[in-house]
């Protein structure tokens, strides 16, 4: 194979490497946009092979492109699919807008391969042309608003039984964790005592409500616009095109998937991938504070709270000897940070369509799909290696929370609040804890205390040491 060949697009020649199954269209985006060195995410490639082999097959079964092209097409893009070939898909994601340079890429691959295993040759784009025919009825602009949703489903499922696994990790964590008291904290101050296990199990149904989110808002993603052509009025498109993609897009890719009801809508509009990178900023939010909590509670572990341990994945420090970290939860949060970035960058470039179509797609779908790709990684790191570890230090929870001046507030109900804040103060002032205090001073009836200042009954709704207490009954 020669080391170049020549091709030639409306501008003027180039000479493409012999060797690449992409043209000379991809090879002016590579010299244009030397922006970030990335490539094009998995997805982002798959999703717009799937739209362009559902063409082909359609096409086929119109009668508008002949078998022989159609089933070339077909095949080259199932070597695609299979893994093949992906080393072709070369276009910065910061590139022109719309995304015409991804959709050309595309087209030129599969055309190149489509013409290889019908006997010709790369770059003669004969019998199969890329914009003819590989692109039939198509434009990047109803491809690529298609391309996004497509490729966030197809990474919904993956995410979400990540998140369902986390979720289950810290519900079976609020039940091993159900019998222990411990200081709650607002403020990071001192506050009334709240169990272990609560604090899980709340964290869990932060993870449910989250997902039940995303599921919501992804739903909006399944009305699909392809069939708009250039200004989602289907100039070039048959008839029978928006149904018959539909119906072969969900035989190929085996998701749920309906056609838009307005399609010039569907092309102007990023608000149903702005909702949906929201809903993951969201999670994220929620995430985040999660990690946040677990570097607190096992803080220490001589100076700090120490209420949990989390499980060593890798020595903390290159200069302390000893030293663990929370390394899991560390790197949650950063993955966390990135994804709030991800939505901002989502959120600003989808208000920035003008009239008939949003060009900057293409950093909403790499935004997105980065999202989808880091968090679902994250949350099954912090499952496996973290949550499903993470051991509680009884010791620790029980010093802390008969040390905790807000035990006071049991005291409001029988002597009145000007009463207990005084104890309360007092507690911190001469290091005294509130039960020692209250038995010292004789505060209440010896047979009362224990019923007052019982740590249990404050974790769950009732007011200490009776119905009402003696300030209400008075």
């Amino acid at each position: 194979m020669p080391q170049t060949r020549t091709e030639k697009d409306p501008l003027g020649t180039l000479e493409v490497p012999g060797d690449a199954l992409y043209g000379v269209q991809t090879l002016r985006a590579i010299q244009n946009f030397p922006i970030s060195g990335l490539r094009p995410l998995e997805p982002f490639v798959v999703a717009q092979v799937w739209i362009k082999k559902a063409a082909a097959l359609t096409h086929k079964e119109t009668g508008r492109l002949d078998a022989r092209r159609a089933d070339a097409i077909v095949a080259a893009a199932d070597e695609v699919l299979a893994g093949e070939h992906r080393e072709q898909f070369v276009v910065d994601p910061y590139q022109a807008g719309a995304g015409t340079s991804h959709n050309m890429n595309v087209n030129e691959v599969l055309a190149n391969r489509a013409n290889e295993l019908l006997g010709g040759r790369r770059g003669e784009y004969t019998p199969v042309h890329p914009n003819d025919h590989v692109n039939m009825a198509q434009s990047t602009n109803d491809t690529i608003p298609t391309n996004i949703r497509l490729a966030a489903l197809s990474r919904l499922s993956a995410l979400v039984t990540a998140l369902d696994g986390l979720r289950d990790a810290l519900s079976a964590k609020g039940r091993e964790f159900d019998d222990i008291v411990k200081a709650g904290r607002t403020h990071l101050q001192d506050a009334m005592p709240i169990r272990l296990g609560q604090e899980f199990t709340a964290y869990a149904g932060s993870i449910d409500r989250a997902t039940r989110r995303i599921h919501e808002a992804a739903d909006y993603l399944r009305d699909l616009g392809i069939g708009g052509s250039a200004v989602g009025t289907g100039v070039t498109v048959e008839k029978e095109y928006p149904a018959l993609m539909i119906e072969h897009l969900r035989a190929i890719t085996g998701l749920e998937l309906r056609i838009g009801e307005d399609r010039i809508q569907l092309m102007q509009s990023m608000g149903d991938v702005a909702a949906f990178s929201a809903s993951l900023r969201g999670m994220a939010i929620d995430l985040s504070k999660i990690a946040s909590d677990l570097r607190l509670m096992v803080m220490g572990p001589r100076t700090g709270i120490d209420e949990i341990v989390l499980p060593a994945v890798q020595p903390g420090s290159s200069i302390m000897p000893g030293k663990i970290n929370p390394s899991i939860p560390e790197m949650v949060n950063q993955v966390c940070f990135q994804v709030m970035g991800c939505d901002t960058t989502v959120a600003i470039a989808s208000e920035h369509g003008q009239l008939e179509l949003n060009v900057m797609m293409p950093v909403i779908a790499h935004n997105v799909l980065l999202s989808m790709q880091i968090l679902t990684n994250a949350v099954n790191v912090l499952t496996d290696k973290c949550v499903k570890g993470i051991e509680a230090h009884r010791e620790m929870c029980a010093y802390w929370v008969e040390r905790s001046a807000a035990l006071a507030t049991a005291l409001a109900p029988q002597i009145g609040y000007a009463a207990a804040a005084d104890i309360s103060k007092r507690s911190v002032r001469e290091g005294v804890l509130i039960r020692d205090l209250v038995e010292r001073e004789g505060i209440l009836p010896a047979g009362r205390i224990d019923a007052v200042l019982d740590l249990r009954k404050m974790t769950e709704i009732g007011v200490p040491g009776g119905e009402h207490g003696a300030v209400a009954a008075g």
